[in-house]
């Protein structure tokens, strides 16, 4: 199984890269803003778990926050900590050794919670699909509210469902922690 998914995805045409668009971006400036102050009051923070990835996703993630795509313009930003975190980002498959610690860091944080599964792997399993050392993909792990498909997905793909995400769910304010 392993080695049929792996010739598949050798097999298989990588998507053309996709280049910069200033309107684009500024399309997806307008529509944050016509969401409004109740879906995005504030910046939401994004708590990133490697659940037994290769890196390549990793590194999408980290081309979302430069100077092309830059996610804080939209309002995110990546968080260390899983209580201040508002999106559970899931990157890779579910090994076995570290569904507990998502897990945990998916209860830590305050409701209310989306959770994001990004790359081929985290949907499930990717090259990886039945292999006894792992779960399965991130819903081995907890619900998802967002799969983003990709080995791995472009930085322009993550934003844009991000984006997608956040019209589609009402995103109210936290209350102020006393």
């Amino acid at each position: 199984m392993v080695w049929k998914t792996t010739l598949g995805h050798i097999l298989g045409k990588a998507t053309p890269p996709t280049a910069a668009d200033p309107a684009r971006a500024a399309e997806m400036r307008a529509r944050v803003a016509a969401a409004g102050s109740a879906r995005l009051g504030r910046s939401l923070a994004i708590r990133h778990v490697a659940a037994g990835s290769c890196n390549g996703c990793e590194l999408e993630l980290r081309a979302t926050q430069n100077m092309v795509h830059d996610l804080t313009q939209y309002g995110f930003t990546f968080t260390p900590s899983p209580r201040h975190a508002d999106i559970l980002l899931i990157t890779g498959v579910a090994g076995r050794n570290m569904v507990e610690a998502a897990r945990q860091a998916r209860t830590a944080m305050p409701e209310p919670v989306l959770v994001v599964a990004c790359g081929d792997c985290a949907v499930d399993g990717g090259v990886f699909k039945g292999s006894p050392a792992i779960a399965g993909g991130a819903e081995a792990i907890t619900a998802i509210d967002l799969f983003i498909p990709g080995c791995p997905p472009t930085p322009a793909q993550i934003v844009q469902g991000l984006l997608a995400l956040i019209e589609a769910h009402s995103f109210p304010p936290k209350k102020p922690r006393r």
